[in-house]
């Protein structure tokens, strides 16, 4: 387990996160992502305090104690989650899942839409986190990474497989068993988010482009070909398309993948390295073929025939955002309910047909279809077999790594 010791994050971090939260996927809300817009910066203050120091350690034991939990006497649930992240009814005057969940259980839902990015939130609980308080909050909603990180820092309750029968049975065999957290010991996930390859048919006067390869060495595609300003993104899709496996790579093949991709900018094939602006080039035809977001192509399509994606034969990177309940929690049977709760197939379906993201929640495809037969037979809501078998994960960071892999990709994009 990582210990916690307050630390400053290097200026190649803060680049990094800056560059996320400006115009990458941290600059998004979850639903306004469907529609590419961005959320604008977070102030310096808040990126500061993931390396603020004079905060006590944290305690070393494996994952966080027990709380005492007052869940039978005080039926509520404290949860935070992104902006557009749940379903609303078509007045936007309530929530039909959080009520149903209400109505036939007796806990009531306190949601907040209170996470703007992943940064600016754990500056909010850290403190709280590292002096062994209660967070307010019975139930989170945070990205990978950060899950990972506070899993490893000891500040999630470790979950009672008990109450989650129908998460344990249904979660997605690509979400099962995440390297952060096997076999979801302190977490399930909400939705995933796929990284694919789109391209625009017109661009490309009909020809399809199905991999990496073709975006960085087809001349036909010279200088219309964008890749992703998130390191995970662009860097784990090169490495599956050089065979490597980003759940497992080491030093050189990162190494290796930097270089491909600097070949690639030194002889101009790729136009430039971006967040979410390059849905408008996409759209236009100005980017012929790029690294996207499955949520942007999914809304692109609605306005574009032209818009068409693929899911490389090497695979395609899949991170998430996952579901943690916070160290210190009031209410952590009742947050397990909600968990089990949205696990169960005609919820998820409900949620899936909302948000429109990757559902990882198995046997939901008859009950999407019931809502909406095209979001059922979407494969970026709901992969089938051979999609889901070609998701990856980009794997979990050292501090060290990430420093060092931070530095590298910053200079391949000139940031």
């Amino acid at each position: 387990m990582e210990s916690y010791e307050p630390e400053r994050l290097t200026p190649v971090q803060l680049a990094a996160m800056r560059r996320s939260l400006t115009n990458g996927r941290g600059a998004l809300t979850r639903r306004s992502l469907l529609r590419a817009s961005g959320m604008g910066a977070l102030a310096i203050g808040g990126i500061a305090t993931l390396g603020a120091c004079g905060i006590p350690p944290a305690g070393r034991a494996e994952g966080a104690a027990a709380a005492d939990d007052h869940s039978a006497k005080e039926k509520v649930v404290n949860f935070s989650n992104w902006t557009e992240y749940m379903d609303v009814s078509e007045d936007e005057k309530s929530r039909p899942t959080l009520e149903a969940f209400t109505k036939r259980t007796g806990i009531r839902v306190k949601y907040t839409e209170d996470i703007n990015d992943n940064v600016e939130f754990f500056g909010k609980i850290k403190p709280q986190l590292a002096a062994g308080q209660d967070t307010g909050r019975d139930l989170i909603c945070v990205t990978d990474w950060l899950a990972a990180r506070i899993i490893r820092l000891g500040w999630a309750q470790k979950l009672d497989a008990s109450n989650l029968p129908h998460a344990f049975a249904n979660v997605s065999a690509q979400f099962r068993s995440p390297d952060w957290d096997p076999g979801r010991a302190y977490s399930y996930p909400w939705t995933g988010i796929p990284t694919v390859i789109a391209y625009n048919k017109k661009a490309t006067g009909g020809r399809k482009v199905d991999s990496v390869t073709q975006l960085l060495d087809d001349p036909k595609l010279k200088g219309r070909v964008s890749f992703l300003s998130e390191m995970r993104d662009s860097v784990g899709m090169t490495l599956l398309d050089q065979g490597k496996d980003p759940g497992k790579f080491t030093d050189a093949d990162f190494d290796g993948a930097i270089g491909r991709l600097q070949k690639a900018v030194d002889k101009k094939q790729i136009r430039r390295f971006t967040g979410n602006d390059y849905t408008a080039d996409l759209s236009k035809g100005d980017i012929a073929a790029c690294v996207a977001w499955a949520g942007d192509i999914i809304q692109l399509q609605a306005d574009n025939p032209d818009i068409e994606y693929a899911i490389p034969v090497a695979g395609y990177i899949t991170s998430s955002d996952s579901l943690l309940v916070p160290a210190q929690a009031r209410h952590k049977t009742n947050a397990e309910k909600l968990i089990d709760y949205y696990y169960e197939p005609p919820v998820a379906a409900q949620l899936a047909a909302y948000i429109n993201y990757v559902c990882p929640v198995d046997g939901v495809r008859e009950e999407l279809a019931r809502i909406d037969e095209s979001m059922a037979s979407n494969t970026l809501i709901l992969p089938d077999k051979e999609m889901a078998a070609k998701s990856r994960s980009f794997r979990s960071l050292s501090t060290e790594e990430e420093t060092a892999y931070e530095e590298k990709f910053a200079k391949l994009i000139g940031a």
